[in-house]
């Protein structure tokens, strides 16, 4: 049986009044969007520093590929207690145990050590994953298509801002205070235990509102099957892995330029988190002024396009002129157009399809499948950089990249008419 959004929506409104004004949703959603992005901004340019210092950016593929390994374990475990606890709870779980785990590591980077290095480097990168995609599985569930287009934009703010708030204030609490790159550790797991109380009272107030979810006993399957036969799913997989790819290979070669540019751990930890701090201005210009006019007047696939098209624009900037000024402006164009109008038009694909369902599926994607995907960077890198008797530069990776972003854009191409087949389906 599936009770469409628009039921599910009235239900919640009916036993929760305060959520019959969207703008009480829209905000809490936003301020805990702010939140964890805040909290991760701390922690990026803490983990990234540390690793460059202690191992180097060439070992970057190889922690890349020990994330994915783990993702192979965990992705199961993740299912089991998706199917048997709710939502809501293992989203409580996962922010009181990242908090308690960050102080852990806060005192033992104190005494710098190769494995210490790693495992931290691995766990930013699953916790990053992990808080974000819970925080967007909940949200599809109780916005419809028509509300979507209206709120992804002003929610999905609210992560860049956090983003601008979190790059900015650790650049000033390495500049200005007396405080260290592993430092930062504490502020996130402080900010991650403020995520755990907003969660909570969000959840009492009845913004994530899961009682009248639809009933799929019986007939579901695990999510990664379900993926396997919809060719709608897929190709929205075969979209995102590809931005993924060419993340890979951005991500290296601005962090191999940065690691010559800047030697000392504390000036390379500041500079990284103004940029991130950047980045999430980015987001938020992008947002503001470009998410909502594409999507009222040109629609969702039509967002889906900016990014591919920016990113080939840049990395063949970095082709040209190699240096750490281009290699930042590829990095702040792919991942700042990522987490404005992509996700938000990302989001949105996802909302015609049954939310049980699409929750488990979103799970392989955005956890497993990147991981996956990475992988495959991190060897692409590894392979023509290290392995090869005769290797390629830095600056030629941008060869692939752009390569990714043609294939990209014509994976939307198709993509176009089986999103508009699917919401007459479930929306007509």
């Amino acid at each position: 049986m599936f009770i469409s959004l628009k039921n599910r929506s009235q239900i919640c409104s009916n036993r929760y009044p305060a959520l019959r004004k969207l703008w009480i949703r829209g905000t809490f959603l936003f301020v805990n969007f702010f939140l964890i992005t805040m909290a991760l901004y701390n922690l990026k340019p803490a983990n990234k520093s540390l690793f460059i210092d202690i191992l180097g950016a060439d070992s970057l593929p190889y922690a890349w590929i020990g994330t994915a390994l783990i993702m192979m374990f965990f992705i199961p475990v993740y299912h089991k207690l998706v199917a048997r606890t709710s939502r809501f709870h293992i989203v409580l779980g996962t922010c009181f145990s990242a908090s308690v785990i960050l102080v852990i590591f806060q005192i033992m980077l104190k005494d710098s050590g190769t494995l210490t290095a790693i495992l931290f480097y691995i766990f930013v990168d699953i916790i990053g994953v992990v808080l974000v995609e819970q925080f967007w599985s909940l949200t599809n569930t109780i916005y419809n298509t028509a509300d979507g287009k209206k709120w992804y934009g002003i929610v999905g703010t609210g992560g860049p801002i956090g983003g601008i708030a979190g790059g900015w204030t650790s650049a000033l609490l390495i500049r200005h205070t007396w405080l260290q790159t592993h430092d930062l550790l504490l502020t996130a797991s402080g900010i991650i235990m403020l995520i755990f109380f907003l969660t909570w009272i969000m959840g009492y107030l009845g913004i994530y509102c899961e009682a009248d979810m639809p009933d799929i006993s019986g007939d579901s399957e695990d999510g990664w099957r379900f993926l396997g036969k919809s060719r709608y799913l897929i190709l929205i997989t075969a979209i995102l892995l590809l931005s993924q790819l060419a993340a890979s290979l951005i991500d290296y070669q601005f962090l191999k330029t940065l690691e010559i540019q800047y030697s000392d751990r504390e000036t390379r930890t500041a500079f990284l988190s103004m940029i991130f701090g950047v980045m999430g201005m980015v987001s938020v210009l992008v947002n503001i002024f470009i998410t909502p006019l594409i999507h009222r007047n040109l629609g969702v696939i039509a967002g889906m396009f900016v990014q591919p098209f920016i990113t080939a624009v840049f990395a063949f900037s970095f082709l040209a002129q190699p240096g750490i000024f281009s290699a930042t402006a590829v990095k702040i164009s792919d991942r700042g157009l990522f987490n404005s109008i992509n996700r938000a038009s990302k989001e949105l694909l996802y909302v015609p399809v049954n939310p049980v369902l699409i929750y488990q599926a979103k799970a392989w994607i955005d956890m497993f499948g990147f991981r996956m995907f990475k992988v495959l960077g991190s060897l692409l890198i590894l392979f023509f950089t290290q392995w090869l008797p005769f290797t390629i530069s830095v600056r030629q990776l941008s060869w692939f990249t752009i390569g990714f972003c043609l294939i990209w854009i014509g994976l939307i191409i198709i993509l176009r008419t089986d999103y508009r087949l699917i919401c007459k389906k479930y929306f007509a």
